[in-house]
């Protein structure tokens, strides 16, 4: 009997719980930067290749929600000393109920003149300020998709073992 009052008690709430936006159901999932690096920096070559900065990316996405779910479309843009070097995009990740994932992802971003000094900054192992905003869509499951951000994704400092000698 104890099995039927259980779902008689759920069934009511989650019928309140659907009149009710999903933004007031759902938590907004956390996404850390947990390490940044920078593995190469390539100047402009011949035939117009522009120049790159290859990073490496470690982030933990922390789910605070009963339900499982997809983080997709996560992209945001990376600012370095409070300028804007370049747009980010992540692979999906899924993950657990009330559970985190790490995942590693590796981000080309274009170098121009305006950013080559944070770049080189970072390159030359000097500390530097970070920044990545921007925003994701979760996929909740039977609670369907929802939206996030666009807010400060992760923050922090970032400083390296120089890869270039000058």
């Amino acid at each position: 009997m104890r099995p039927l009052l259980a779902v008689t008690a759920v069934l009511p709430a989650l019928a309140l719980g659907a009149c009710a936006p999903l933004q007031q159901i759902v938590q907004v999932p956390q996404v850390e930067v947990q390490g940044v690096r920078l593995t190469s920096l390539t100047l402009p070559g011949g035939f117009g290749s522009a120049p790159v900065a290859n990073l490496t990316m470690n982030l933990r996405v922390t789910n605070p929600n009963p339900l499982p779910l997809r983080v997709a479309n996560l992209a945001g843009s990376l600012i370095i000393d409070g300028a804007n070097v370049g747009d980010v995009t992540f692979p999906n990740v899924s993950i657990p109920a009330r559970g985190a994932a790490d995942q590693l992802a590796q981000v080309s971003v274009p170098v121009t003149l305006n950013t080559a000094a944070s770049f080189l900054k970072v390159a030359r192992g000097q500390l530097v300020t970070y920044r990545v905003d921007g925003g994701f869509t979760a996929d909740f499951g039977p609670l369907g998709l929802q939206q996030f951000g666009p807010f400060t994704l992760s923050q922090g400092q970032w400083k390296q073992s120089p890869i270039i000698p000058f």
